[in-house]
């Protein structure tokens, strides 16, 4: 592991090149971005499933916890299968992970059936949990949207009151270099959106 647990109250070097907060919050969440270079060596359990822990505990309407995510480690027989739904552009680098999510929410809530509005906006919220808490461990979190999502659902048997929302690449850093030669530039943390243009008093301007 790159990094200790400590939660850091600084910007890492890599990162304060390229980010300044405006305000003053914890480092942790500028510190997150999203590498892709990873080693390819397995991580056990216990040095990854503290990310899906942090997960767990995120807000959701109703408690409902809509999230839910289906795993594979790089020594479970079913890697293959879910490298091979990604995108090319994707398995280019993401067969270095030591570690595949498809995170899927449930449409519904539990208490009554109805459907839940907010079923994306809550699994969301676990996404990022685990994206933090991945970062504050100095791992590579990068979460993905080029795979085929239907083939993720028919083949992973889920259920038709979820929905598959996403999938993350998960593993220890590597240097840009191991990357293929188009992605070395881009493995950078990437700049955000002025405040101002993110947030409007009253109404959408």
């Amino acid at each position: 592991m790159q990094d200790t647990l400590e939660s850091r109250r600084e910007l890492r070097d890599e990162v304060a090149e390229h980010r300044d907060p405006d305000h003053d919050i914890d480092p942790l969440f500028v510190n997150r971005w999203s590498p892709r270079a990873m080693t390819g060596d397995p991580l056990d359990e216990e040095e990854y499933l503290p990310l899906f822990e942090a997960a767990r505990w995120a807000p959701s309407a109703f408690n409902n916890q809509h999230w839910r995510f289906l795993v594979a480690d790089r020594e479970d027989e079913e890697w293959d299968a879910f490298l091979d739904l990604l995108s090319e552009n994707n398995r280019a680098w993401a067969s270095d992970a030591a570690v595949l999510a498809v995170i899927v929410s449930k449409t519904t809530f539990d208490h009554n059936g109805e459907p839940a509005p907010v079923h994306s906006f809550d699994t969301g919220a676990a996404w990022e949990n685990l994206a933090l808490e991945g970062a504050r461990r100095g791992l590579a979190v990068h979460g993905m949207a080029g795979f085929d999502y239907e083939r993720a659902a028919e083949e992973l048997d889920v259920p038709e009151e979820y929905a598959v929302e996403a999938m993350v690449a998960i593993g220890e850093r590597a240097p840009p270099e191991t990357l293929p030669e188009e992605l070395q530039d881009r493995e950078q943390p990437s700049d955000r959106k002025p405040l101002e243009e993110i947030v409007h008093r009253g109404g959408f301007e």
